[in-house]
């Protein structure tokens, strides 16, 4: 089987490309003859880790988007992928409307819930340019055999928004390999926290993601001097690369105190595991990648009760789950978790077991291929 995956860019921020990387030798070794091409440049990217999985990377982005729909066209009748996978709004209508032209079947993931009121109302470009998005992509989604969501709230709610029945959308979470993530051993927290310049035994809680609205990083900055009026010494840390809410943040940070903006970080999973508890305060989520990650490290965990979220996290009895936008019930919930370490580890404890039946890469890629099966199975709508 062929599969050639169109992505925006192989950069090292995006979610989407970190996971097509780390799948992609799962995918191989399974037998996908595995291709990527990608739309905007990307120096320094993720193109030799793909190229060493056993993937080839090509860049089809042009001057012009008729140059660069000329190119796939191209490059889809070169290759002749028996799919194509677009992952991306962009990535989505360009490649639906390729595929159209190449009589190749596509496949499509859905990573969102994507044009509700929360991304109306936020959407750099304006609720009219979220209509515009959702109009073309509501109209060129009977194109694809089938949908790949990463929880059963993104295929529900997506169904819905795009007029798609819900019986043609497979849910594939994303997922991690545990013997790359490792654990929170003593000696790594020590490690890390050395490197960092941290006391060993000062409280950490860190919160790793872009620095956008939907991260609710200022929910978690505004929640952060009550945690530091019961924990004085503690110590939050954010990881991630700048984006449209940078600005506010800095001065948010400065005035929470104790606060260190790390930016763009490839060691994340190190981070976690010198923690003493992750925090992920989203407004909305497609599935919580960081909230896999500290599953899997087996880092405590306290994240806002959405449902994409809850979904992967499953209970309380696996990590502390408040409502979004409440700094006070956010504040309460880690300060419990920095006091009380024994119930916590418990919980985390629990938590990586839940990684480890349902999270990690060899399940995933295998389920993968078998939605890729699915959908050459199917005849064309």
């Amino acid at each position: 089987m062929q599969v050639l995956v169109l992505l925006d860019s192989v950069n090292r921020t995006g979610g989407a490309e970190r996971a097509l990387v780390e799948m992609a030798p799962h995918l191989v070794r399974a037998g996908v003859t595995l291709d990527v091409a990608h739309l905007h440049d990307s120096p320094g990217g993720w193109q030799p880790e793909l190229t060493a999985a056993g993937a080839t990377v090509f860049a089809v982005g042009r001057l012009s988007r008729a140059g660069t729909a000329a190119a796939l066209r191209r490059l889809v009748r070169e290759r002749r992928p028996d799919l194509l996978h677009t992952t991306r709004h962009t990535t989505d209508v360009l490649g639906r409307a390729t595929a159209l032209a190449t009589r190749t079947p596509v496949v499509s993931s859905l990573l969102d819930p994507a044009y509700g009121p929360a991304q109306l109302s936020t959407h750099d470009g304006g609720p009219w340019r979220t209509r515009a998005g959702r109009a073309l992509d509501t109209a060129t989604a009977r194109g694809p055999r089938r949908f790949h969501a990463l929880t059963r709230h993104v295929a529900t709610t997506m169904a819905r928004r795009l007029r798609v029945p819900r019986r043609r959308i497979d849910v594939v979470p994303r997922g991690l390999d545990p013997n790359l993530l490792g654990t929170a051993t003593p000696e790594r927290r020590a490690a890390v926290r050395a490197a960092l310049e941290l006391a060993p035994d000062a409280p950490v809680v860190l919160a790793a993601g872009c620095q956008q609205y939907r991260k609710g990083l200022d929910v978690l900055l505004a929640a952060w001097p009550a945690v530091r009026r019961e924990q004085p010494e503690a110590v939050l840390l954010l990881a991630g690369a700048a984006g449209p809410e940078s600005g506010r943040l800095r001065t948010l940070a400065e005035a929470a105190g104790n606060v260190r903006l790390l930016g763009p970080r490839e060691d994340v999973a190190d981070l976690m595991a010198a923690a003493d508890a992750v925090a992920v305060p989203s407004r909305w989520a497609g599935q919580g990648g960081t909230a896999i990650e500290a599953m899997g490290i087996g880092v405590p965990l306290v994240c806002t009760d959405v449902p994409a979220l809850r979904e992967t996290v499953g209970s309380e009895d696996y990590a502390r789950l408040v409502p979004p936008e409440q700094p006070t019930v956010l504040a309460a919930a880690l300060t419990d978790t920095l006091d009380d370490r024994a119930a916590a580890r418990q919980r985390a404890k629990a938590a990586r077991a839940r990684f480890l039946t349902s999270f990690t890469l060899p399940q995933v890629s295998a389920q993968m291929v078998e939605f890729y099966e699915r959908a050459l199975r199917v005849r064309p709508v």
